[in-house]
């Protein structure tokens, strides 16, 4: 569950049949979409320390924050629904919550992928959400996924507003 955005992720560069490289804090892929050059990564640091990745690829490829797009799981919002964000606090998302520390900023937009919360009071909430899909969730999470790469065919031409309202639930 944790996996939800490297997934979405590695469907976006598998459509455009590229392949990711792994290097310093992370694996990375360059994608051209519509005239336009995007570094996709996935962090290689704990998810509560992704920040240090991204801070540091940001500065290697001097990319400012306003060009930041982070996608990820979110346990508080329904499985296999998504909420796109602008900007704003980390809603208590630790890999948010470290890009916000290590760039100093929250302005940057954010695609979250519901993978709802925890099936009991007392399940383990790490166990949950390093926990494989089951068959019944199988569907609507790769429903999720296809949606996620269409809002980032818009996010990509600037439209967020239209995939906030397109997509976000």
């Amino acid at each position: 569950r944790h996996n939800m955005g490297f997934m979405v992720l590695d469907a976006w560069a598998q459509a455009s049949n590229i392949v990711f490289e792994s290097g310093r804090y992370g694996s990375t892929a360059m994608i051209s979409f519509k005239g336009r050059r995007f570094t996709l990564l996935k962090p290689s640091t704990y998810m509560n320390l992704s920040g240090k990745a991204v801070r540091y690829w940001m500065n290697e490829l001097k990319i400012p924050v306003e060009q930041l797009m982070v996608i990820s799981d979110d346990l508080n919002i329904p499985f296999g629904t998504l909420r796109l964000r602008k900007n704003g606090s980390a809603g208590g998302h630790n890999g948010i919550k470290s890009i916000i520390q290590h760039l100093g900023s929250d302005n940057f937009p954010r695609i979250k992928l519901g993978v709802g919360d925890k099936p009991h009071a007392d399940f383990d909430l790490a166990d949950y959400v390093l926990s494989n899909f089951s068959k019944d969730e199988i569907p609507l999470m790769k429903q999720a996924m296809e949606k996620a790469c269409k809002a980032l065919e818009l996010l990509t031409n600037g439209k967020i507003d239209e995939a906030m309202s397109k997509f976000s639930h």
